[in-house]
């Protein structure tokens, strides 16, 4: 009896005990964010930032396809670089925008990055040529006129400096799967338009 009892109350206190010494999660433990000054996490994106090809008759403001700002935090102290993907999560994952060789030391991008190859900020960056309803470097907006559509912006920490196995002639799609494969770690915000 007394060992049944001993037996019943070392299964019963082991685990609160074990509970009890296991260490606290760190507090000042950061979290790799990413978000916009033009529009909050699932909310809608400004008009400004949808595409020009499509729907031309659009209320003010107007449609001028700029690119929103963005801004993250928390990234890991290993990244050596940044790469941001676009996509339109209600057609097939549709690639909008990839812009990457960010520098490590850049954690914002400013509201209408130039559409070109080489923006000239942040400098060294590059973008993927878009080919769709407009053909251009860079960010091609939100072109969905007759329905409300979910777009997903996400935000690449890499494992090193630069992709030297793109060009300027790499598809969006081959872009995304070298960012993919050098990712270390990526935070994102969702958009509707």
């Amino acid at each position: 009896m007394l060992c049944a009892l001993l037996i019943t109350w070392a299964v019963g206190v082991s685990p609160a005990a074990a509970s009890s010494t296991a260490p606290a999660p760190s507090a000042d433990r950061s979290v790799f964010a990413l978000s916009s000054a033009a529009f909050v996490d699932g909310g809608f994106i400004p008009k400004i930032h949808e595409c020009t090809s499509g729907g031309g008759n659009a209320p003010p403001p107007p449609k001028k396809n700029e690119s929103p700002p963005l801004t993250w935090s928390g990234a890991p102290a290993t990244a050596r670089s940044y790469a941001i993907v676009m996509r339109d999560l209600d057609n097939a994952n549709l690639i909008h925008w990839v812009i990457y060789d960010i520098p490590a030391n850049t954690t914002s991008l400013p509201q209408n990055v130039d559409h070109a190859y080489r923006p000239s900020v942040p400098a060294g960056a590059r973008q993927v040529y878009y080919r769709g309803s407009a053909s251009l470097y860079g960010y091609q907006g939100p072109c969905s006129p007759s329905t409300v559509n979910t777009y997903e912006f996400v935000v690449h920490a890499l494992n090193q400096p630069s992709l030297p196995g793109l060009n300027s002639g790499s598809s969006t799609q081959t872009a995304a799967r070298t960012i993919a494969a050098a990712s270390i770690a990526s935070a994102g915000i969702r958009g509707e338009s």
